[in-house]
């Protein structure tokens, strides 16, 4: 097997993807149609190594090499000769179905075959390619450099082979693998989201501002960050697009995505990487 892996999408996780396969030694084929995605890539995963190193969760003779294995383009073909390729794009069904329908026409028949979706299901992305026996969910977790989760998604075909393979290739990636089933949400999104969710009513209601509910997780639950800024970090517009996910998955009310919700992200406030959610971040707007 080549150690030629192809990440599809420069956003967010797609760069840390790419990050963490370049740390293992692979040879890295980072693909995005923007070039403004591509460059911003390339100077987040610098940042990202560097932060690493300053807390000796790397080597600084590493940060070259990983540099190095990772190519940047907007050439799909380029996965043609890649024996794993994850798909990291943004949660929208069409679009992921759109680019595997696509490079199901070139990628080789014994490829490992990934898609980093946080909800959508793995057996329906799987029906577009040649060999959904070989098609699995991997779902990295953000910051992927950090964090150690990624949940095996086993869709309908997933065959063991291929469950197995992709266990091996993100604990070679220094992941913890987490085997789940393909069900709207997986088994993180499809509590973590309700919990989000809920939050959104219960400011929308009035029942506390944003800073009390993050508190009252924070402080009676034990929880790192609070439901509302995880939200913003995560980013709205995603957070949305899973509880539509799992709304329309299971057909039960209780997943109902909060008016507020819909209302924020219909004004552009899609937290962090806008500037502003239900809290305001001046400095980090793009």
């Amino acid at each position: 097997m080549s150690k030629n892996i192809a990440v599809i999408g420069a956003g967010t996780m797609g760069r840390g993807i790419a990050q963490v396969a370049a740390a293992a030694g692979w040879n890295v084929k980072l693909i995005d149609t923007s070039e403004d995605a591509l460059h911003s890539a390339l100077h987040t995963i610098e940042k990202s190594v560097t932060r690493l190193i300053s807390k000796a969760l790397l080597k600084a003779e590493e940060k070259e090499g990983i540099s190095k294995r990772i190519t940047r383009t907007a050439d799909l073909m380029t996965a043609a000769d890649c024996s794993v390729v994850i798909e990291a794009i943004f949660e929208n069904e069409k679009v992921k179905l759109d680019i595997w329908s696509k490079l199901a026409k070139f990628c080789t028949e014994d490829a490992l075959l990934a898609s980093n979706t946080s909800s959508i299901s793995i057996t329906k992305l799987a029906s577009i390619v040649k060999r959904p026996e070989r098609f699995v969910g991997m779902h990295f977790f953000n910051p992927v450099p950090v964090m150690k989760l990624v949940e095996v998604v086993r869709g309908n075909r997933t065959s063991d082979e291929t469950i197995a393979r992709t266990k091996e290739l993100a604990v070679e990636f220094g992941k913890t693998p987490v085997e789940v089933r393909d069900y709207p949400g997986f088994v993180s999104n499809r509590v973590l989201m309700p919990m989000i969710n809920e939050s959104i009513f219960a400011l929308q209601e009035g029942v506390a501002t944003a800073e009390a509910i993050d508190d009252v997780m924070k402080l009676g639950m034990a929880h790192p960050m609070g439901p509302l800024t995880l939200a913003d970090f995560i980013g709205l517009d995603i957070c949305l697009a899973i509880m539509e996910v799992l709304q329309d998955g299971f057909g039960d009310s209780k997943y109902r995505p909060a008016p507020l919700l819909r209302q924020m992200v219909a004004a552009g406030k899609l937290g962090r990487k806008s500037g502003e959610g239900f809290f305001k971040y001046p400095d980090e707007k793009k």
